[in-house]
């Protein structure tokens, strides 16, 4: 196979099952080489072409809490008292850049899901907002 960039969705699909057939390749052999090069290849394909958008802020928050088992009440130090963790959670009010710079230091939240908009519940509509209050 020669290897080159790939720039068409039919080289993209031909790189895919030239990877299927190097599946098994045993690591340090030339197809082994080869399939790591490909792999390579077409994961810059798909980050130009099929770019995976970051998660909402407030479900990014729900995942940290639940894959961590935290409870709303181990998020009062980060965020603030448990009234002001339900409005966050419940998006009565977004994010403030304090919050969002304890979340991201202490509880390792990546910073740039946290800072995108999302949506914010006002009385009974709803609207987009920034995460992080003016």
């Amino acid at each position: 196979m020669n290897i080159k960039p790939i720039k068409t969705e039919k080289e993209y699909e031909a790189t895919l099952k030239e990877i299927e057939r190097l599946f098994e390749a045993e690591p340090n052999t030339p197809d082994g080489d080869l399939l790591d090069v490909l792999v390579t290849l077409v994961e810059a394909y798909e980050d130009e072409h099929y770019p995976i958008p970051l998660p909402d802020p407030i479900e990014a928050i729900f995942f940290y809490m639940e894959s961590r088992e935290l409870t709303r009440t181990d998020l009062e130090p980060y965020i603030g008292s448990r009234a002001r963790v339900s409005e966050i959670l419940n998006r009565k009010r977004p994010l403030t850049l304090s919050m969002i710079q304890r979340l991201h230091s202490e509880l390792g939240i990546p910073a740039e899901i946290l800072v995108q908009p999302y949506k914010i519940s006002n009385s009974h509509k709803a609207s987009y907002r920034t995460a992080v209050a003016a």
